[in-house]
């Protein structure tokens, strides 16, 4: 008996850590307010602003499926939780991108700005 309790316990603690050990991830401007503006917001879809500053990083944020237009292009680093990409972005590309979490730094000399569409339905 003790031997079916203690093994029970331990699956428990185990399962506890393992739950708290998945990070909650907020929308970019919820999680980084200080480089995200929200310029409109509806049932259907939230239309972000993104402006990071040379040498400047957001934070890791989630997005549902979004399409990105990059106003003003520069050298990035993204991450994901899995992978780092370091990309060169010219001025005026367009992305699109299924729902994901990431966070983008700023490696470069001039200012990276961004128009993000984002759906509010999620997959």
């Amino acid at each position: 008996m003790f031997n079916k309790l203690t093994r029970f316990c331990f699956f428990c603690v185990l399962l506890v850590f393992n739950v708290q050990a998945k990070p909650v991830y907020e929308h970019a401007h919820l999680a980084s307010p200080e480089h995200y503006s929200v310029l409109l917001e509806n049932e259907q879809v939230l239309v972000l602003k993104m402006v990071l500053k040379p040498g400047e990083s957001d934070r890791f944020h989630k997005h549902n499926a979004e399409t990105v237009y990059f106003q003003q292009g520069g050298r990035a680093v993204i991450k994901t939780e899995k992978a780092s990409l370091n990309i060169d972005i010219p001025d005026g590309h367009t992305m699109w991108h299924d729902q994901w979490v990431h966070q983008v730094s700023n490696v470069g000399d001039s200012e990276i700005i961004a128009i993000i569409v984002e759906s509010k339905q999620t997959n």
